[in-house]
């Protein structure tokens, strides 16, 4: 397995570079025919939705999709993903930002009974409460 940085995923996923698309693409492409995934940490995952939100300003429906196709790939290996799959369940209809849906999946996984926060979007999300 080989694990993906931002740039990577980014280059593939957005394509705005071809030079650096085709270098990702043909990475990925080298991993899967020896038979191997490529891995997305959750770090790298949430630097990519801030850059798709931030930067290209792709709306949050868009971003669930780009995060649900990868999620379904096979060829791809993310980092505790049912806490993804449920951070996404959870921000499809929240106003909070995917990073706390995130941090509070992957709390609620670990085994936390509650994530404290002094955001008021976050604290509204389940197994969140006001600092």
């Amino acid at each position: 397995m080989l694990g993906i940085d931002t740039h990577v995923l980014l280059r593939f996923l957005v394509r705005d570079d071809d030079a650096q698309f085709e270098k990702a693409r043909k990475l990925i492409k080298r991993e899967v025919a020896a038979g191997r995934r490529v891995f997305v940490s959750q770090l790298v995952l949430l630097e990519s939705e801030w850059v798709l939100r931030s930067r290209y300003g792709l709306p949050k429906n868009q971003i669930i999709e780009v995060i649900s196709g990868l999620l379904d790939a096979t060829d791809v290996q993310f980092e505790d993903e049912p806490a993804i799959e449920g951070a996404i369940f959870v921000w499809r209809d929240s106003a909070a930002d995917f990073a706390d849906c995130l941090i509070g999946a992957q709390n609620r996984r670990l085994g936390c009974r509650a994530t404290a926060t002094f955001d008021v979007k976050a604290s509204q999300l389940p197994g969140f409460i006001a600092a």
